[in-house]
């Protein structure tokens, strides 16, 4: 803000205050002390920070924090054991792949609000029906899970399918692409706040994007995840470890990348 904006910002200021003292009565004057002049609504401090965006749209900008770029695992540990590596395969120096029955991997770094963009692909071989497809799962702050199944011409329960929110809400729409197609999701995330009693403050909300379609509009999270059961937020809790599922399949996963909010 330059010299003059300010001096005129105070002056108004120092007006409205002294019409405020001598109008006790909260009557508003009939005529404004100050006409309002475009400067006055111009905020010029602090300079919104500059982040380069990829070349390519789905790559990672500038600020981002690369979770997995198809060359190594350093960013992940065994769910089972976190002193561990992660056990999934890496495939081509392009993406990973689940090793069935070795157990989800977690991130090292703990998050809360973020922008997270994932890509993945069901197995090659098409197997299963139902809920034994493709299946995996993102979950956030290791609690509420995004789910990933293959949903393409696989039919099953509405709020179970690809990009819903498991056992809450169901997508918008299937946007689920071929099994020999990658698919993406682009996430924002608002992660649930407590009151300083451990209570619930407002719930966890999500907006994804699913093969550039919108398929979550900043619904509201209604609890952790779980398989039986209502969901629901049993206790306070701050930032924690990004999860994908072992459920069985070879999922594949690319090309994942995160912003902090």
């Amino acid at each position: 803000m330059n010299t003059k904006t300010s001096f005129l910002c105070l002056f108004a200021a120092v007006l409205s205050m002294q019409v405020i003292a001598q109008n006790k009565g909260g009557t508003p004057p009939e005529v404004s002390p100050m006409p309002m002049k475009a400067q006055m609504t111009e905020i010029w401090e602090p300079e919104v920070e500059v982040v380069v965006p990829a070349k390519k749209l789905g790559d990672a900008p500038s600020d981002a924090i690369i979770l997995f770029d198809g060359t190594n695992l350093d960013q992940w540990t065994s769910q089972k054991d976190n002193s561990k590596p992660a056990p999934w395969k890496i495939v081509d120096n392009n993406h990973m792949e689940v090793v069935p029955g070795s157990g989800g991997i977690s991130t090292k770094m703990k998050f809360g609000d973020c922008q997270i963009h994932l890509e993945f692909s069901a197995p090659d071989v098409v197997e299963g029906e139902s809920q034994g497809r493709g299946n995996s799962g993102l979950f956030l702050q290791n609690r509420y899970e995004l789910q990933i199944l293959d949903s393409y011409n696989n039919r099953t329960y509405r709020n179970g399918q690809a990009a819903s929110i498991y056992k809450d809400e169901a997508p918008l729409v299937n946007a689920m692409k071929s099994p020999l197609e990658w698919n993406t999701y682009d996430i924002i995330y608002t992660a649930p706040r407590f009151k300083e009693d451990g209570r619930l403050d407002a719930k966890a909300r999500i907006t994804v994007l699913h093969n550039g379609v919108l398929v979550q509009n900043n619904t509201v999270i209604n609890g952790i995840t779980y398989y039986i059961g209502l969901h629901n937020y049993p206790s306070a809790h701050g930032d924690d470890v990004i999860s994908l599922q072992d459920h069985g399949n070879k999922t594949q996963f690319r090309n994942i990348w995160l912003r902090k909010l």
